[in-house]
Protein backbone atom coordinates (compact mmCIF):
# COMPACT_ATOMS: atom_id res chain seq x y z
CA UNK A 1 0.00 0.00 0.00
CA UNK A 2 1.30 3.36 -0.97
CA UNK A 3 1.40 6.48 1.71
CA UNK A 4 -1.37 8.93 1.85
CA UNK A 5 -0.45 11.74 0.86
CA UNK A 6 -1.02 14.89 3.81
CA UNK A 7 -1.42 18.73 3.09
CA UNK A 8 -1.10 21.12 6.25
CA UNK A 9 -2.94 24.04 5.94
CA UNK A 10 -2.52 26.41 9.53
CA UNK A 11 -1.66 30.14 9.32
CA UNK A 12 0.25 29.12 12.62
CA UNK A 13 3.83 27.49 11.84
CA UNK A 14 3.18 25.72 15.44
CA UNK A 15 0.23 24.28 14.72
CA UNK A 16 1.35 22.67 11.47
CA UNK A 17 4.76 21.46 13.07
CA UNK A 18 2.12 19.64 15.26
CA UNK A 19 0.34 18.49 12.98
CA UNK A 20 3.19 16.87 11.08
CA UNK A 21 4.75 15.31 14.06
CA UNK A 22 1.46 13.52 15.17
CA UNK A 23 0.42 12.35 12.08
CA UNK A 24 3.77 10.82 10.44
CA UNK A 25 3.04 7.74 12.99
CA UNK A 26 -0.07 7.13 10.37
CA UNK A 27 2.52 6.61 7.70
CA UNK A 28 0.73 9.62 5.94
CA UNK A 29 3.52 11.36 3.50
CA UNK A 30 3.37 15.33 4.00
CA UNK A 31 3.68 16.81 0.73
CA UNK A 32 2.83 20.25 1.89
CA UNK A 33 2.40 23.10 4.61
CA UNK A 34 0.76 26.16 3.99
CA UNK A 35 0.29 29.13 5.65
CA UNK A 36 -2.95 30.29 4.24
CA UNK A 37 -5.74 29.09 1.51
CA UNK A 38 -4.22 30.50 -1.45
CA UNK A 39 -0.70 28.51 -1.09
CA UNK A 40 -3.15 25.19 0.44
CA UNK A 41 -4.95 25.45 -2.93
CA UNK A 42 -1.86 25.59 -5.16
CA UNK A 43 0.17 22.94 -3.38
CA UNK A 44 -2.91 21.42 -3.30
CA UNK A 45 -3.16 20.89 -7.57
CA UNK A 46 0.95 20.65 -6.99
CA UNK A 47 0.37 17.21 -5.21
CA UNK A 48 -3.02 15.70 -5.05
CA UNK A 49 -2.59 15.03 -1.52
CA UNK A 50 -4.99 12.27 -0.24
CA UNK A 51 -6.04 14.23 3.28
CA UNK A 52 -5.71 17.40 4.18
CA UNK A 53 -6.29 19.89 7.80
CA UNK A 54 -7.48 22.72 6.73
CA UNK A 55 -7.40 25.79 9.57
CA UNK A 56 -10.39 27.71 8.82
CA UNK A 57 -9.21 31.25 9.87
CA UNK A 58 -6.25 31.63 7.82
CA UNK A 59 -4.98 35.29 5.50
CA UNK A 60 -5.34 35.76 1.64
CA UNK A 61 -8.32 32.86 1.46
CA UNK A 62 -10.08 31.60 4.56
CA UNK A 63 -10.57 27.62 4.93
CA UNK A 64 -14.09 27.75 3.96
CA UNK A 65 -12.99 29.23 0.75
CA UNK A 66 -10.43 26.74 0.06
CA UNK A 67 -12.73 23.65 1.22
CA UNK A 68 -14.91 24.83 -1.61
CA UNK A 69 -12.02 25.14 -4.20
CA UNK A 70 -10.48 22.11 -3.44
CA UNK A 71 -13.56 20.31 -3.67
CA UNK A 72 -14.56 21.67 -6.80
CA UNK A 73 -11.11 19.92 -8.05
CA UNK A 74 -11.83 16.37 -6.22
CA UNK A 75 -14.61 15.61 -5.02
CA UNK A 76 -12.65 11.90 -2.94
CA UNK A 77 -10.14 14.12 -0.68
CA UNK A 78 -10.58 13.57 3.07
CA UNK A 79 -10.58 16.99 4.83
CA UNK A 80 -10.10 17.63 8.64
CA UNK A 81 -10.90 20.66 10.31
CA UNK A 82 -8.58 22.00 12.78
CA UNK A 83 -9.85 24.81 14.21
CA UNK A 84 -10.46 26.92 17.02
CA UNK A 85 -13.64 28.68 15.97
CA UNK A 86 -16.09 26.41 18.67
CA UNK A 87 -18.83 28.59 16.18
CA UNK A 88 -20.89 25.38 16.04
CA UNK A 89 -22.39 27.94 12.40
CA UNK A 90 -18.93 27.80 10.77
CA UNK A 91 -18.60 23.94 11.57
CA UNK A 92 -21.04 23.14 9.65
CA UNK A 93 -20.36 25.72 6.67
CA UNK A 94 -16.93 23.62 6.50
CA UNK A 95 -19.08 20.38 6.88
CA UNK A 96 -21.66 21.35 4.61
CA UNK A 97 -18.84 22.46 2.10
CA UNK A 98 -17.26 18.96 1.60
CA UNK A 99 -14.97 19.03 4.94
CA UNK A 100 -15.43 15.26 6.70
CA UNK A 101 -14.26 16.05 10.13
CA UNK A 102 -13.68 18.95 12.61
CA UNK A 103 -11.64 18.93 15.23
CA UNK A 104 -11.03 21.68 18.28
CA UNK A 105 -8.17 23.51 18.98
CA UNK A 106 -6.06 23.29 21.10
CA UNK A 107 -6.25 19.92 20.77
CA UNK A 108 -3.61 16.85 21.90
CA UNK A 109 -2.00 14.48 19.37
CA UNK A 110 -4.09 11.48 20.56
CA UNK A 111 -7.36 13.85 19.52
CA UNK A 112 -5.97 14.16 16.40
CA UNK A 113 -4.28 10.92 15.93
CA UNK A 114 -8.11 9.22 16.33
CA UNK A 115 -9.78 11.80 14.04
CA UNK A 116 -7.45 11.76 10.87
CA UNK A 117 -7.58 7.80 11.90
CA UNK A 118 -11.88 7.50 11.37
CA UNK A 119 -10.99 9.97 8.36
CA UNK A 120 -8.73 7.07 6.77
CA UNK A 121 -11.16 4.15 7.75
CA UNK A 122 -13.72 6.33 6.15
CA UNK A 123 -11.65 5.71 2.70
CA UNK A 124 -10.55 2.22 3.46
CA UNK A 125 -14.39 1.06 3.40
CA UNK A 126 -15.96 4.06 0.69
Amino acid sequence: MTARKLLIADDSNIVRSKIARALGQHGLHIVGLAANGREALELFKATRPDVLTMDLTMPEMDGIECIRAIRALDAKVRILVVSALSDKGTAIQALKQGAQGFLDKPFTEAELSDAIGELLEETGNG
